[in-house]
């Protein structure tokens, strides 16, 4: 009888004892804590959500619609994290840099001096980028809740309406963006937009990749080959002179694979890359036909072996070296981000497109639909 309400006594106390522990909180890509990107902002609640399909786990949190962490292994099997991010909402919203991971809009790069005029009307918009408006303005989409429509294991569907004068754009766009995983270490990002009134519509993701990792140091080392036989020429503010010129002979000549470094010794002497305080600069696809799926980029690290490859719909992608990158920020790993430790590929339209008439036009119409999706492939380098 002794031994019998002892071992009652036992269980119970194992019993208490489990339900007075706190459940462990699932880490979303094995760091970070879903309530730290629970928040209210604008009336509207923010969370992260974690996808995984093959080799590759990515963070996405509706605030921005940003990619706030992206893991792929190395020719050992390692998992680094390759985007730049903050552990929290707050690490975003008190960031000195505001782009990080985001979702861009109404129109990505810039609209020089923050103008442009449709159907003889002329629209002024924030200056963001003194003297010129740059990635959709202060309040853009990066600083928007967007809604999540659905979510699954591999992919999540977010939806924005920018209303009619959002940032001094006509009409009310509604926005949907996808991201899927396939189980070919690839990120899908499809974009579709439609609107009620005549708008420009540019949209992209600013992703900061480093495929070190995350404050592992300089990616001048990286190998950078762009699929490109034209870059546009930009002026002192990075708005284009009105031409793409010729990669041949110059530092933008990224046709064969070199190393992202190789040609910023030139700084001082190439009027482009002084413009740019390195490379910062849209570089015009080679393309078969206007909207055709096509390979764009390839960035290697050549000691980790990672390898990513960015195929795209779009006719141009922006090619940014890190130069304003300053170590103000510091990541979700407690590294600092400092000059020239990451870059951006954004695939998209030509800059400051509305007020060049010579470049693919970004004019959106009632009754038609803006649809573009862009690739990153993850692999092992040969």
């Amino acid at each position: 009888m002794r031994l019998r309400n002892l071992f009652v006594a036992l269980i119970s106390a194992m019993v208490a004892f489990a339900c007075n522990q706190k459940p462990t909180e699932q880490l979303i890509c094995g760091t970070l804590k879903e309530a730290d990107f629970k928040s209210t902002i604008n009336g509207k609640e923010t969370a992260i959500y974690e996808l995984k399909n093959g080799d590759i786990t990515m963070a996405v949190t509706n605030y921005g619609g940003r990619i706030v962490s992206l893991l792929a292994p190395d020719k050992n099997g390692e998992l680094a994290d390759v985007v730049l991010g903050f552990s929290s909402i707050d690490g975003y919203l008190n960031a000195h840099e505001v782009f990080y991971g985001t979702l861009v809009g109404r129109v990505g790069n810039r609209i020089a001096k923050g103008k442009f005029t449709l159907n003889n009307i002329e629209y002024t918009l924030p200056i963001n980028n003194d003297p010129n408006h740059l990635h959709g303005g202060p309040d853009g989409f990066h600083n928007q809740v967007w809604d999540v429509k659905s979510v699954d294991e591999t992919s999540i569907v977010l939806t924005y309406v920018s209303k009619d004068g959002e940032m001094g754009y006509p009409g009310n766009l509604s926005v949907e963006v996808t991201y899927k995983l396939s189980a070919d270490n690839e990120v899908q990002i499809d974009y579709k937009a439609t609107t009620d009134e005549s708008t420009p519509v540019n949209l992209t993701n600013h992703a900061f990749f480093n495929l070190k990792g995350e404050g592992n140091g300089t990616i001048n080392d990286h190998l950078l080959t762009i699929n490109a036989d034209k870059f546009t020429a930009v002026d002192s503010t990075l708005i284009p002179l009105g031409e793409n010129a010729s990669v041949e002979g110059t530092p933008f000549d990224f046709r064969k694979a070199k190393t992202i470094g190789a040609d910023l010794p030139l700084q001082n002497e190439n009027e482009q890359l002084k413009n740019g305080l390195g490379y910062d600069h849209n570089f015009a696809l080679n393309k078969t036909k206007v909207g055709e799926m096509s390979w764009a980029v390839t960035v290697v690290e050549p000691e980790s072996g990672r390898k990513m490859e960015i195929f795209t719909e779009e006719p141009g992608v922006q090619f940014y070296g890190g130069n304003f990158m300053s170590g103000a920020d510091t990541g979700k790993y407690g590294k600092t981000f400092d000059f020239r430790e990451a870059f951006a590929l954004e695939t998209q339209h030509f800059p400051d497109s509305p007020n060049q008439p010579e470049f693919l036009s970004i004019i959106l119409n009632p009754g038609e639909t803006y649809s573009t999706s862009s690739i990153y492939r993850f692999s092992i380098a040969d």
